[in-house]
């Protein structure tokens, strides 16, 4: 995000009287504190959205805020900075004016450097404009069709080299060094990236390799690689990850930190033996990624509103419910960076570590050195924390220290696998909790999935048809939601298909959101003899919560996800 001058910044959000002064040199010296944009943390804090601030800023700055989401990128125009040139200045140029200057999207339109470049670069005069990352990576994405045929082609000529080298018949290391495949692996990881995938599968076949991204939470195939290059590629990876090249028939895990172009990736590495060989799983996360607010990742103002106040409170659990993959550990993060003060101590256990934060003392998982979740636990509470996140609460052992630690004024914060937010209740009296116990540590939970949002450029609305209604009708019977007075959307929202998302009709991610607040009727439910699960979701609802479904409904009639989708997702 542009760094305006601070001053100039507080200018403008007092002019328009979204923030006083004093609250604005509090957040100065948090960003300051934290090493962030201080922009990122009013938007993170929920004080302004991040497409009004940025038409606040563009109108101070005398520039036009541009919307590549509306405006039609001219990819000949496009196509004349490389993409690696537009990457690293982060610019777009998506248009040219009657009068023959290059309209391009900046991230800083201030920044002379750039557009000299870019003026000697495209030999012509530039006519910049404000864009936020997100118009900015709708730009990168359309180089994406041209960058899979360079993709392939690269990958077959240096499958052709390696394959001259006999890697399965020489020594492992050395093979792993050979420069073609050096190339192939390198190629892998750079396309992953660009292509917004968040897993590599190197799959071992009868007869070859399979390699499958996944993208937006949906796998892809990408390649299919000849078998002869397999030992080769796996000794690359595990030299990259520091494991043992000789062992083949235990599972390994690992990681390593890769460069590609100006980007940092964390990748996470599992090796386990398989029928046919070694099957490697990649996890990419960005050192860079910070944590959204939660707004940003999905949550209604309404939902917003229970969270804040659920950590507020100086002690007590929260927790973030949902399958592997739905997004808890990025929620848990948004949730840390409100609670990240100075004048608190916050202590996690994780396995693995996913985003480095500043300001957080984070423990490693390692059960090689003794360090599980109970062990690093109980150490943990040695430490003076305030605020504790744990990973995952697993066992009856780790759900106890956490109970205990939340009676005894820590706030606890930790994620739990439950497909909806009130069976986490059942779930912890399962684990052993006694049910007072329960009752008396939870502030809320937390259930949510991972639903991909319509791509913008090619988004079309259509009338659905009543197969589709009577489905939704029937699934909002079945979570006592009354249809009689429930307000179908009228119209439904779902993407055409382009080249710039791989035709899918989808790019990018939102969080769908269901939170119990653990309110006094609740609490007098968990410690009932007569208590259920049905009477539990029933007294819910009455208190407010809004149900997973009803959340994406709500988002399937805002057009920023399908019908579809919301129902690939439920019923995950």
């Amino acid at each position: 995000m542009i760094s305006l001058p601070p001053q100039k910044l507080k200018e403008i959000l007092i002019k328009q009287g979204i923030i006083d002064s004093d609250t604005f040199d509090k957040l100065f010296t948090e960003a300051k504190r934290k090493r962030q944009n201080l922009a990122d943390v009013l938007v993170s804090q929920g004080l302004i959205n991040k497409d009004y601030l940025y038409i606040l800023i563009a109108k101070s700055l005398g520039v036009e805020r541009v919307n590549l989401g509306t405006v039609k990128i001219d990819e000949k125009v496009l196509h004349l900075l490389t993409e690696d040139a537009a990457r690293h200045r982060k610019v777009i140029v998506f248009g040219r004016e009657p009068d023959g200057k290059f309209d391009v999207a900046m991230e800083d339109p201030t920044n002379l450097e750039t557009i000299d470049f870019l003026k000697l670069r495209l030999g012509g005069p530039i006519k910049p404009f404000l864009a936020t990352d997100e118009d900015l990576n709708r730009g990168f994405s359309l180089y994406e069709q041209k960058l899979t045929q360079d993709f392939k082609e690269i990958i077959e000529g240096s499958i052709k080299e390696s394959l001259k080298i006999k890697a399965s018949k020489g020594d492992l290391e050395e093979a792993a060094a050979d420069l073609p495949v050096v190339a192939i692996v390198d190629n892998l990881l750079s396309y992953a990236f660009s292509s917004r995938a968040s897993d590599i599968h190197f799959e071992v076949l009868d007869d070859g390799i399979l390699i499958r991204y996944r993208v937006d939470g949906v796998l892809h195939e990408v390649i299919r690689m000849p078998k002869e290059i397999h030992p080769a590629v796996v000794a690359r990876m595990k030299i990259l990850s520091r494991l043992r090249v000789d062992e083949h028939t235990h599972p390994q895990d690992g990681r390593f930190r890769y460069k590609i172009g100006d980007d940092i990736v964390d990748i996470r590495v599992s090796i386990i033996p398989t029928f046919y060989g070694e099957k490697i799983e990649l996890r990419l996360l960005s050192a860079a990624q910070k944590p959204l607010s939660l707004a940003e990742l999905g949550m209604f103002e309404g939902t917003v509103k229970v969270i804040q106040e659920a950590i507020k409170k100086s002690y007590g659990m929260v927790l973030a419910c949902g399958p592997t993959g739905s997004g808890k550990t990025t929620t848990l993060y948004s949730i840390m960076n409100i609670l990240n003060r100075p004048e608190v101590n916050i202590v996690t256990i994780e396995d693995p570590i996913e985003y480095d934060m500043r300001y957080v003392n984070q423990v490693q998982v390692n059960a090689t050195a003794g360090i599980t979740f109970e062990t690093g636990l109980r150490s943990i509470l040695r430490q003076d924390p305030n605020i504790i996140m744990i990973g995952e609460i697993r066992d009856k052992e780790t759900a106890d220290i956490a109970v205990q630690s939340a009676l005894t004024g820590h706030l606890v914060l930790s994620s739990l696998h439950t497909n909806d937010a009130p069976t986490a209740i059942p779930r912890l009296i399962d684990m052993g909790i006694p049910p007072f116990l329960v009752a008396a540590v939870l502030n809320a939970v937390s259930s949510q999935r991972l639903a991909r949002r319509i791509h913008l450029d090619c988004i079309e609305s259509y009338v659905p048809d009543q197969g589709v209604l009577s489905t939704i009708k029937k699934t909002l019977n079945e979570i006592g939601v009354n249809t009689e007075t429930f307000k179908l959307p009228k119209t439904f929202y779902r993407g055409k298909g382009c080249a710039a998302d791989n035709y899918t009709g989808y790019s990018g991610r939102t969080g769908i959101y269901e939170v119990l607040n653990v309110t006094e009727p609740i609490r007098k439910l968990i410690i009932d003899p007569a208590f259920n699960l049905d009477s539990l979701k029933k007294i819910a609802h009455q208190e407010g919560m809004i149900t997973l479904f009803e959340d994406g409904l709500k988002k399937v009639e805002l057009g920023l996800t399908t019908v579809e989708e919301l129902f690939r997702v439920i019923r995950e």
